[in-house]
């Protein structure tokens, strides 16, 4: 039986949230979430970083598929830091498909336009 992406990414959420409170020895997901949102937020970077370097790497003729195995980890780390914040894959899909049939320039000034209604820069 094939699973769509959004099951895959659910699963993926669900076992992440089963690690909570878990054996940090026993469990990755649960050391990561026990150190804490800084450690988290650190991993997502690092991965982040892995991406841009996989990519600069394959546009000089390295391995593409290096690309994909580095924005795997950044998501799951992504999905890591969701779930310390009480969020899912679900609430990012859901703002995927808010901004659909928005242009790109149109989304970041408008998002801008909200932040200065806030009380933001």
């Amino acid at each position: 039986m094939k699973t769509n992406n959004e099951d895959v990414l659910a699963q993926l959420a669900a076992v992440i949230e089963s690690r909570k409170g878990g054996d940090p020895d026993a469990s990755y997901v649960a050391r990561l979430l026990s150190r804490g949102p800084d450690a988290i937020l650190k991993k997502v970077g690092e991965e982040a970083t892995e991406v841009v370097m996989a990519a600069k790497d394959a546009q000089h003729g390295g391995d593409r598929a290096k690309i994909v195995g580095e924005v795997a980890d950044l998501w799951f780390h992504c999905m890591v830091a969701l779930a310390h914040f009480g969020l899912s894959p679900a609430d990012v899909v859901r703002e995927l498909e808010r901004r659909a049939g928005t242009s790109g320039i149109e989304e970041k000034a408008l998002r801008k336009v909200r932040q200065r209604e806030q009380g933001g820069v």
